[in-house]
């Protein structure tokens, strides 16, 4: 009786040290980025761009330089898209580009 009671107290020991593992996996959000390069004394207060026909929205514009730090970048799902950017009211670059997740596009502006 006493080594059956022994042998399952130690049975109990060993599987309360065993726990189940929860694990989740996740990937990269799907999204992708813009950043706009040019002469941003040109395009002095940003410029208009307008993805897939939806609402414009300001984006600023760095200099393409080595040195520099990366500038603002444009969050847009992945995929592809029509990308418009208008500087008082003219286009200045109109281009259907596709965008892999968590990859940047530079748009260099004239």
């Amino acid at each position: 009786m006493k080594k059956n009671l022994f042998i399952i107290a130690i049975t109990l020991i060993l599987f309360s040290g065993c726990a189940m593992v929860n694990t989740s996996t996740s990937g990269l959000p799907k999204e992708s980025f813009l950043e706009f390069i040019g002469n941003p004394q040109k395009y002095n207060g940003g410029v208009d761009v307008t993805v897939d026909e939806k609402a414009p929205f300001k984006a600023l514009v760095y200099n393409n330089h080595p040195d520099r730090t990366k500038g603002k970048v444009y969050a847009i799902p992945t995929g592809k898209h029509a990308v418009t950017v208008t500087f008082n009211n003219t286009v200045i670059y109109k281009q259907q580009i596709f965008l892999s997740t968590q990859e940047t596009r530079k748009v260099e502006l004239p």
